[in-house]
């Protein structure tokens, strides 16, 4: 997957990624030179007193230096530009990837995962990205060439490259294939910590209510101390690197001055010579640490990818069609046809076909006991979910018929759980109408009943926390009520979406949303009956089939789940 991650966002860079290799090659090929230049200098100027050619040579080691310094700047310049685009590029993917899953896939990656591939994990493949294009030649091309310009210096101290070479590359390969396991274990463990982490901000209500504080700061210590443990098992194997390359250089500088200077006694070998071969020697042994560095970070980055792959390769259930039909224009019914739905993994249905008609001008109310499939059935008409079997149909076209886009731009949705973005609430009421002047935001929020909180807060600029955390969950309603309603839509679904306000602000809702849904089909669902017996048509749910159907007095007579309804929230009402 790191492979094809490369291939398919640098391949839109290639002419940055050849400039980065004549870059590369410049800025090796004078780092070769110097040792070279370096050792003539000492044998050919300072051994025999020849000030002229110390100069010369000297300036011409200043030029190839200044040649180093600038293509290595620019190496770094173009390899960070990269790997920058190239995250840039994946984190967008990513981001446009999960915005099309469907609540189904949504339930099956989770949300802490989903933001530590997006951010976590696209971070390791920058950093690889970066440091493979800044030694995706140099350390080969040093290798090489620094073991020809040792061989041209002197081949007598050969054999020396030939051991150090090999001992530091095994020693650190071995190190490698111990760490690749230890990465998989922090990347999960990370998974971890987010959500755990997520879970106690989300929930820290909960959380003091009950008085787990405690038990949760150990539930996240645990996590904690597993994603540490995992990280000190791989650093520790990573702090060995930079030792056992130093002792192996360090041993061959020795072994070089000695052998050296015996050659040089036997004038076998000048001082320059082994000046030159010491430095080229430095140069090879660092590029082979350079290159196990590189190798290092793989692993951990192929994994990362690995994750990042995972989401982008998976296709939401819910897909667009292959050739889209256009809904028809002005108000749309809404008609499922013996709908039959089952969750993935699971054995039961959790609707069994269910048949159910919302004309428009008219409001059809769905009640049921707790697991009954009242908001599954509401989410099977925008396609968060796809039907088992049976057909939703919307203005008669199949909606699997037609463009997720028009199918989401004739809805207006009001979740059980209303959730607002950070911003304003002028923002929040825009999301669904972007061009909303002002007094059509106001008329919606007069609606909506949320008008005189509105206002008494500062207006339309009032800010909004991160999922409205500073609004009480009543005005998170009526405000996602609002948006639904600024939209104006040619259908209404409220899922459960009366059940943080009070009676009194249900009911004046409810009066005054009527002039606005006269073209519109209205589908409620709801927990309180008083919510819904106005309802032109009142649907009861039982274990996912229909059990009854009709108005509220029709149900009183004929059905007795929804009189057993009725009957507990009356006894209710009156304890």
């Amino acid at each position: 997957m790191l492979i094809r991650l490369w291939r398919t966002h640098l391949g839109r860079r290639r002419g940055l990624l050849v400039g980065l290799m004549t870059l590369q090659l410049l800025a090796t090929l004078a780092a070769l030179t110097l040792p070279s230049l370096n050792g003539r200098i000492i044998d050919e100027g300072v051994a025999v007193g020849d000030t002229g050619f110390i100069l010369r040579a000297g300036a011409v080691m200043l030029g190839v230096s200044l040649v180093q310094i600038f293509a290595t700047i620019g190496v770094a310049w173009i390899a960070s530009r990269c790997s920058s685009g190239l995250a840039a590029q994946v984190r967008s993917d990513l981001f446009a990837r999960v915005g099309r899953f469907s609540a189904q896939e949504m339930g099956r990656f989770g949300a802490p995962t989903l933001i530590s591939r997006s951010t976590n994990d696209v971070q390791q493949v920058q950093l690889v990205t970066n440091l493979s294009l800044a030694t995706m030649l140099s350390a080969p091309i040093m290798m090489v060439g620094g073991i020809i310009m040792a061989l041209q210096e002197d081949s007598g101290l050969a054999w020396l490259v030939a051991v150090a070479v090999p001992v530091l590359g095994i020693g650190v390969g071995l190190l490698v294939t111990r760490m690749v396991p230890g990465f998989r274990t922090m990347q999960a463990s990370v998974d971890a910590v987010n959500r755990i982490l997520r879970e106690q901000i989300t929930g820290v209500r909960v959380v003091r209510a009950f008085v787990r504080e405690r038990q949760e700061r150990e539930r996240f210590a645990v996590a904690n101390r597993r994603y540490t443990a995992s990280a000190v098992r791989v650093g520790n194997l990573f702090a060995v690197v930079f030792p056992l390359a130093m002792v192996v250089l360090n041993l061959s500088m020795v072994a070089v001055v000695w052998f050296g200077a015996h050659r040089i006694d036997a004038g076998q070998m000048s001082v320059g010579s082994l000046t030159a071969f010491m430095a080229y020697l430095t140069q090879i042994l660092m590029s082979v640490v350079m290159a196990t560095m590189m190798t290092m970070m793989i692993p951990r980055a192929a994994v990362a990818s690995g994750r990042i792959g995972e989401v982008l390769d998976t296709r939401s259930s819910v897909a667009e069609p292959g050739e889209a039909v256009r809904l028809p224009e002005g108000p749309l019914d809404v008609r499922l046809e013996r709908v039959t739905f089952t969750y993935p993994g699971a054995e039961v249905p959790v609707l069994h076909e269910v048949d159910l008609l919302a004309r428009p001008g008219t409001t059809t109310a769905v009640i049921g006991s707790t697991g009954a499939g009242k908001t599954t059935l509401v989410g099977l008409v925008p396609r968060l979910y796809d039907v088992t079997s049976g057909v939703v149909r919307l203005g008669g076209v199949d909606v699997r018929d037609v463009a997720l886009d028009d199918v989401w731009a004739r809805i207006g949705l009001v979740p059980q759980q209303a959730f607002l973005f950070s911003g304003t609430i002028a923002s929040n009421l825009r999301h669904g109408a972007p061009e909303a002047s002002d007094e059509e935001l106001w008329a919606a929020l007069a609606v909506a009943q949320a008008a005189d909180f509105v206002r008494d807060q500062g207006g339309l600029e009032t800010t909004v926390g991160q999922g409205g955390g500073n609004l009480s969950g009543g005005q998170r309603q009526r405000l996602a009520m609002a948006r639904a309603i600024v939209r104006r839509p040619d259908v209404y679904l409220f899922d459960d979406s009366f059940s943080a306000l009070d009676a009194a602000t249900d009911a004046r809702l409810r009066a005054a949303l009527r002039p606005w849904t006269r073209q519109a089909a209205v589908i409620v669902v709801a927990q309180r009956v008083a919510s819904i017996m106005d309802a032109d048509q009142i649907v009861v749910l039982e274990d996912g089939r229909v059990v009854g159907h009709g108005t509220h007095r029709e149900l009183m007579d004929d059905c007795d789940t929804y009189l057993e309804i009725v009957e507990s929230q009356a006894t209710e009402d009156a304890a």
